[in-house]
């Protein structure tokens, strides 16, 4: 609302849309100022780059002489603009200029000024208002940025596309010693002459390339050095295709490499356009043509919006279903690790717990992905025959209501987007064959539903930039529906509405739901997994006419995770005798458990991570007669575990760093099958009395500050 900026201190939580690094804890009651000791959103300083010293030098000048409010640096897509960015704001002289007055955000194709001030606010750890426009969020802005006083500040906005100037003037506030970096595939004259960074000298592509393909020594299977310079040719001085093509080459025999250069020579210059680059690049996908569900994963990727972080959970959930991976993720980190180690996926573990190193555990852990690679995901999705199409991933928003059918020519993959919904449109009501549809919607286009079937699909990704969102009517007609996921990249909760559709999707089994305010529940019978992820529960838990036991009996994993405004566990859930993994962190109102918890007899993962207010374990926890991992680690409110726990007969993992205080009973001698204890060095001391009398028992202990942020 407008007013005054009001402070409030609280715990910084990651937003999706910024790429935030290093987590604090708690905000200290000095509020902004002990919040802003790091730049705010900047990536992690790249390990490896070459070439970038000279554009790096020009940059750096243009950013620290007087004068100039706005800089603009522009380049093909894949040329490193944002790492050469990121390279500035690490540069100690920049530091030294604008100290911790960084701030890092990225725009992407469809920039929601609301949101990205919203992001800004709660970074400076201040309450985050309820802007009623964009007007009011400009003028909320501009109280927040004068708070930083006379210091300098320094603003990057990273990818940056057209149509986005309004917004970008939005930024443009009369403070002193304040800049702007832009980068953009565009030069945007209007803001002045840009900086061109230019592709690298074939030298610097050399060394760039060698590094990747792991060439720096020699050996007999080494491809001759001819070979490499025809390779890195073709490349074009981009450095995204030299670093792809570099990994994916890394180790393979001679004739994958001449295969290579063959197909590569073949085709115009990748600087000619950006389908040119896609089809450079769709040809280096042929390695992994020894595992057709990896190729099939990497195309998955692209069913997430831009510039977001894709959640891993979200990725297992998918794989699960569609080709049969593992429940645990163990398989799905297979794929993505390789993914990872190609260079066509980036993975970030936001934070780090202690039971990160319990091999199943990954709510921590994100995709990032290069737009570039993004749009090569959704190039080969689209490449398929429309009918038999696996994937259709429709954007609509507000900065197009015509859904961009080329009018803005905001860029090639806009476009596939756009032909995606005519298709769409054009088709019969009954004839949406694919087997996965995800939406991208914001709040201004919530009506354009009517003609959309999708009986066949089997998966449904909904990506919203909305408070307030109906499920659409056509969802009533999903029969083989086996998965949904909701995301709504808004800072508050979505509240969610015709709930009450998803009771006629008998095969639905895998819900994840983030930054929803979920209502009450209705009857899935056949759901055996619900994710709930910075979602507002109390209407469903407290307030629902529908107990969770009668909403879904034969449930077998329950998440939820940084719901804060949960205080008990929804009644009826111990009447859940399905229930074989929950999993309840990061919740810290949370602070008693039902005493018949007892009754959940196939339980066999019980998570508590960070549940701060947590004051006690009932002593009915010893009948979990098949628990075998229980996290209680950063409980710091727990002062004992009860007699009944050395009843855990069947317990082998037991997380509990950060639990100092908490007294173990004498009853833990009687856990036989206990082989693991983790914990800090502190919380250790308090087990070794018992360690004789388990030999079984290794106790691991780990170095690390408690942290309760995202």
């Amino acid at each position: 609302m407008g007013g005054q900026v009001t402070e409030k201190p609280k715990h910084r939580q990651h937003h999706s849309l910024f790429q935030i690094k290093d987590s604090k804890s708690w905000l200290s009651m000095e509020g902004m100022a002990q919040a802003m000791k790091s730049p705010f959103g900047v990536p992690e300083n790249p390990e490896f780059t070459f070439g970038l010293d000279g554009p790096l030098s020009k940059l750096k000048m243009e950013v620290l002489k007087e004068g100039v409010s706005i800089i603009v640096l522009t380049g093909f897509g894949g040329s490193g603009k944002t790492t050469l960015a990121t390279k500035l704001c690490w540069d100690e002289q920049v530091k030294g200029k604008f100290k911790e007055n960084i701030l890092f955000v990225t725009f992407s194709k469809t920039p929601k000024l609301k949101v990205i001030v919203e992001g800004l606010f709660e970074y400076c750890g201040y309450q985050v208002p309820e802007f009623q426009s964009d007007e009011d969020a400009v003028i909320q802005l501009g109280r927040l940025l004068l708070k930083f006083g006379a210091s300098p500040m320094l603003l990057v906005l990273d990818d940056v596309w057209p149509g986005a100037e309004t917004i970008v003037e939005k930024f443009k506030i009369k403070i002193p010693d304040y800049k702007i970096l832009m980068t953009s595939r565009v030069a945007f004259p209007r803001f002045g002459t840009p900086l061109i960074l230019k592709p690298l000298v074939h030298e610097d592509a050399i060394t760039l390339f060698r590094h990747h393909a792991l060439l720096e020594k020699s050996s007999s299977n080494s491809p001759t050095d001819d070979l490499v310079q025809k390779v890195v040719r073709h490349c074009n001085g981009i450095p995204l295709a030299i670093k792809v093509i570099g990994r994916l080459l890394c180790h393979q025999p001679n004739e994958l490499w001449r295969k290579m250069e063959e197909e590569l020579s073949q085709g115009h210059s990748i600087l000619d356009s950006n389908i040119e680059l896609l089809t450079f690049l769709e040809k280096i996908l042929d390695v992994l043509e020894d595992n057709s569900i990896v190729k099939e994963c990497f195309m998955d990727l692209g069913l997430f919006p831009e510039d977001q972080r894709i959640p891993v959970s979200a990725l297992i959930d998918l794989w699960a279903e569609s080709y049969g991976l593992d429940d645990d993720g163990i398989e799905a980190m297979a794929i993505i690790n390789k993914l990872s180690s190609k260079n066509l996926a980036n993975v970030s573990v936001t934070r780090k717990n202690t039971s990160d190193t319990d091999s199943d555990y990954y709510n921590n852990h994100f995709i990032i992905l290069h737009d570039t690679l993004r749009d090569l995901a959704i190039y080969e999705s689209t490449k398929e025959q429309s009918k038999q199409r696996k994937r259709v991933m429709i954007d609509i928003n507000e900065n197009d209501p015509e859904w961009n059918l080329g009018e803005k020519q905001q860029g090639m993959m806009t476009r596939i987007l756009s032909n995606c919904f005519r298709w769409c449109a054009e088709l019969k009501p009954q004839q949406i064959p694919a087997h996965t549809l995800s939406i991208t919607i914001d709040e201004t286009c919530t009506s354009y539903w009517s003609n959309m079937r999708a009986t066949k699909a089997e998966v449904l990704i909904l990506n919203l930039r909305t408070n307030q969102h109906f499920l659409p009517g056509f969802l009533k007609e999903m029969s083989k529906l086996k998965v949904l996921v909701v995301t709504n990249y808004s800072f508050h909760p979505s509240e969610m509405n015709n709930f009450e559709l998803l009771g006629s999707l008998p095969k639905l089994k895998r819900i994840r739901l983030e930054r929803i305010s979920v209502p009450s529940f209705v009857t899935l019978k056949n759901l055996k997994k619900l994710s709930l992820y910075l979602c507002n529960t109390r209407q469903a838990f407290e307030n629902g006419y529908m107990l969770i036991s009668d909403s879904f009996p034969n449930i077998e994993d329950l998440n939820i995770d940084y719901c804060k405004d949960m205080v008990e566990l929804p009644e009826g859930l111990c009447d859940i005798t399905s229930l074989k993994r929950l999993s309840v962190t990061n919740c810290h109102k949370l602070s008693a458990l039902p005493q018949e918890i007892e009754k959940l007899g196939n339980l066999e993962l019980l998570r508590l991570n960070s549940c701060t207010d947590l004051e006690g374990v009932p002593d009915s926890i010893g009948g979990l007669s098949n628990l075998r991992i229980l996290d209680i680690s950063n409980c710091v409110g727990l002062s004992n575990l009860p007699e009944d726990f050395g009843k855990l007969f069947n317990l082998r993992n037991l997380y509990m760093t950060s639990c100092a205080r908490c007294e173990l009973p004498s009853s833990i001698i009687n856990l036989k099958n206990l082989t693991k204890v983790v914990c800090d060095e502190e919380t250790a001391a308090s087990w070794e009395p018992f360690k004789p009398m388990l030999p079984n028992l290794n106790i691991s202990r780990i170095n690390g500050s408690f942290s309760v942020g995202i």
